[in-house]
């Protein structure tokens, strides 16, 4: 059983225990955070699993048909969530009046029985209509969880209805929510009301820690930059951290009638900016590219560091000899730019690149890895068994095994065999799955074709493969080898 499953059944078995002994007078709070969203779906989840594994089984119900008042809130907790639609009913008549119950109530809103959505959707209403912003708050960010399910959606448009009306304190409760999703709807509305001055929002969305609200921010600011002024909102987008805030600003830069300071940002280390930044100057009718060829001829200690990649989005085929210094660039993102501007612009030297899938950097031999696939083919076999050997780094090993499984079939075999009992656990699941889905038509003449020597060594991975892939899978293999006669 995974964690996360554990933890909801462990939730639901506290909260059963705790209604099982009225007399302690055990509260909610103690056993969950009421002010979790994700703690009320939970308990929801973990009572229903409850039967199943609980041998005790779940408190008697016996209280609600007699109109008995619950002797806790565990117990009308246990209740709501009950598996019996029935309960769950009745229990509901029994929430009303308990605004601590508000979330569960908002839970049974999508509840799969229609006579309790029913009955939850017009407890839901009425218990909202004076909740505390807090409340509102909580319930919403409960109704969000459950919006996907199947008939989660009437708590949501309740919800956005009611939220939509709601007044000032409400929304800024939705801001202040610790859960992401509550606080970029509550962003959302306040922006609908224009609740934040254009400034604001421009300092919001290059300050926030929140992609999405970045994002909605951001979108803000460029809809009040449609006519050309404001254009000095742009300015903390474009100083922005996040690289889609950054975008988002350059690509305002043309309507406000500042398409040239696009310029800047043709080396901008995201490429969602430099295309952004490309796209403004063609919108005034300049070419990015003898730009970036500009900056790509001078002193390599001068270039920006994002000028090669930008060179290899744009360029041709013949700007490959101005890359080619970057590979030595004392920087290894600039070097790792480098590689995959070569691969955009397919100009790939195997033979240049070849030194660099021994490169200190991860990225620079992960970019070299996925350069020479295409080539992987004509790679010498014996340099790329030298790289897979347990003594190289990590990065190495991983560049030449993704290489060589793209040798001719046998070969890839080989290499996986090799690995079955690597010490690295990673690269030994990796080959186990790899054997296992290995089946190719031609294997049989490329078996045939090997010297005799080669033919025996293979024979003998497959052999020291049994108590791994298990003799029947080994069978299946010798089968495809055209080798049955051979084992």
């Amino acid at each position: 059983m995974d964690t996360r499953r554990a933890d909801v059944d462990d939730l639901a078995l506290a909260v059963a225990t705790a209604a099982r002994r009225p007399a302690e007078g055990t509260t909610l709070e103690s056993l969950l955070d009421t002010g979790d969203p994700r703690r009320w779906v939970a308990l929801d989840l973990g009572v229903r699993r409850l039967p199943w594994y609980w041998p005790i089984g779940l408190p008697s119900m016996a209280w609600l048909p007699t109109g008995e008042p619950p002797s806790g809130e565990p117990v009308l907790a246990l209740a709501l969530c009950h598996p019996d639609g029935h309960m769950r009913q009745a229990a509901l008549e029994r929430a009303a009046g308990v605004p601590a119950l508000l979330p569960l109530v908002a839970v049974r809103c999508s509840d799969w029985v229609g006579p309790v959505r029913d009955l939850a959707r017009a407890l839901l209403r009425a218990g909202l209509a004076g909740a505390e912003p807090r409340a509102v708050a909580l319930v919403t960010a409960v109704a969000l969880r459950t919006a996907a399910r199947q008939h989660g959606a009437h708590a949501h448009d309740l919800l956005m209805d009611i939220l939509e009306h709601a007044g000032a304190e409400v929304t800024d409760t939705l801001l202040d929510s610790s859960d992401p999703a509550t606080r970029r709807l509550g962003y959302r509305i306040a922006i609908r009301r224009n609740r934040f001055s254009p400034a604001r929002l421009a300092r919001i969305a290059a300050t926030d820690t929140d992609v999405v609200v970045q994002g909605v921010c951001a979108d803000a600011v460029l809809a009040r930059t449609k006519d050309g002024r404001h254009g000095e909102l742009l300015d903390p987008l474009l100083r922005a951290r996040a690289a889609q805030v950054r975008a988002s600003g350059v690509t305002a830069l043309h309507r406000t009638g500042r398409s040239g300071e696009a310029t800047a940002f043709l080396t901008d280390r995201a490429g969602i900016v430099r295309a952004c930044a490309r796209w403004a100057l063609r919108q005034r009718g300049t070419d990015p590219l003898p730009r970036y060829r500009e900056l790509c001829a001078g002193p390599l200690a001068d270039v920006p560091p994002g000028a090669a990649a930008g060179l290899g989005e744009c360029g041709t085929r013949e700007d490959a000899a101005l890359l080619h210094p970057f590979l030595a660039h004392p920087v290894a993102r600039v070097r790792a730019q480098a590689v995959a501007a070569l691969r955009a612009l397919g100009a790939i030297d195997p033979e240049r690149l070849r030194p660099l899938l021994d490169d200190p950097s991860a990225a620079v031999t992960r970019e070299v890895a996925t350069a020479l696939v295409s080539s992987g083919d004509r790679l010498p076999e014996p340099w790329l068994w030298e790289r897979l050997a347990p003594g190289r780094p990590r990065r190495v090993r991983a560049a030449a095994f993704r290489l060589l499984a793209v040798q001719p079939c046998v070969f890839q075999l080989r290499c996986h065999l090799t690995l079955l009992d690597d010490a690295d656990h990673r690269f030994r699941e990796q080959a186990r799955a790899a054997v296992l889905r290995w089946a190719p038509a031609y294997a049989p003449a490329e078996y045939a074709a090997l010297p005799a020597d080669e033919r025996a060594r293979l024979d003998a991975l497959v052999d020291r493969a049994v108590p791994v892939l298990g003799e029947h899978n080994v069978r299946l293999l010798r089968l495809c080898l055209g080798a049955a006669r051979r084992s």
